[in-house]
């Protein structure tokens, strides 16, 4: 599926003075502009900010600036036509479990429906392709509750896809997934940015996120560095958000993020008191 290219060639614009979570202040002065036709990784240490800037991305988190969805304001587009353009996967999203997988992923299609309308032919196909593209396709008959952490997961974002909408968040979409999984996301978003989508993905796996177009560097609530996974820039950035806790390498053709292990010096064992020996 292609997406028409926005205005200015911007999908998403944010410029935030703040964003705060009760009376704690969480993001300060943000300025991004996101393209279509790319997979931004957002990345950053705990607590940095990444969930809450992508809640604020998607319109669910109130903030003192503006966000710019296909160059309108976001809370200007009305409810479902905002819904049919950006498609959101939170943390540990909620589901009834005793809905089937299939209604699960359909329940992505409702923005493009009218109230109460039966799904069409267009709603199945594309209830069909996200399951088929996260390999969820066997899972279609059973019960949300019955699944496994990482067979719920992929019925979720099977949901978020069948929404086909041109800007995708997700946040930590990776959760529960094995490798041979998030190997099938991988492909599944770089197949969206191909076809013109925005991709968001709030990312712990910094191998992965290495794998994107772009990577947003979040730290202390600020971003620090927007930049090309490729470029040595991003790569200095993301060593000095995690205090140089990180290694960025080269490895098989793409870039991999590995531990720094700090050397541990033992301390020597105390000194046994020589033994006293009576005359």
């Amino acid at each position: 599926m292609t997406f028409p290219s926005t205005t200015e060639n911007i999908a998403v614009c944010a410029r935030l003075a703040s964003a705060s979570i009760g009376k704690h202040r969480i993001l300060h002065g943000i300025g991004l502009d996101l393209a279509p036709g790319r997979w931004v990784a957002v990345v950053g240490p705990n607590g940095a900010g990444k969930s809450t800037l992508l809640r604020v991305l998607a319109g669910l988190l109130p903030c003192e600036g503006r966000v710019d969805l296909l160059g309108r304001a976001l809370h200007d587009w009305p409810s479902r036509q905002r819904a049919a353009r950006l498609a959101w996967l939170g943390q540990a999203e909620a589901g009834s479990d005793d809905l089937l997988a299939w209604d699960v992923a359909m329940l992505g299609r409702l923005p493009h429906r009218a109230w109460l309308a039966a799904p069409g032919p267009a709603d199945h196909a594309a209830v069909e392709q996200a399951l088929h593209a996260t390999q969820a396709w066997e899972l279609r008959g059973r019960r949300l509750g019955e699944l496994s952490g990482g067979e719920r997961q992929r019925v979720l974002l099977a949901r978020a896809l069948a929404v086909q909408a041109p800007v995708l968040l997700m946040d930590e979409p990776l959760a529960h997934l094995d490798p041979p999984h998030q190997a099938d996301w991988i492909a599944v978003v770089r197949a969206l940015a191909a076809g013109g989508a925005l991709v968001v993905s709030v990312l712990h796996e910094l191998g992965v996120a290495l794998q994107a177009d772009e990577l947003v560097i979040v730290r202390e609530g600020r971003v620090t560095h927007h930049g090309a996974c490729a470029s040595p820039d991003t790569h200095r950035a993301l060593r000095a958000a995690f205090d140089d806790r990180v290694a960025v390498h080269p490895v098989a053709g793409q870039w991999v993020a590995l531990p720094r292990v700090p050397e541990l010096t033992a301390s020597p064992p105390p000194a046994r008191p020589e033994p006293s020996h009576a005359d």
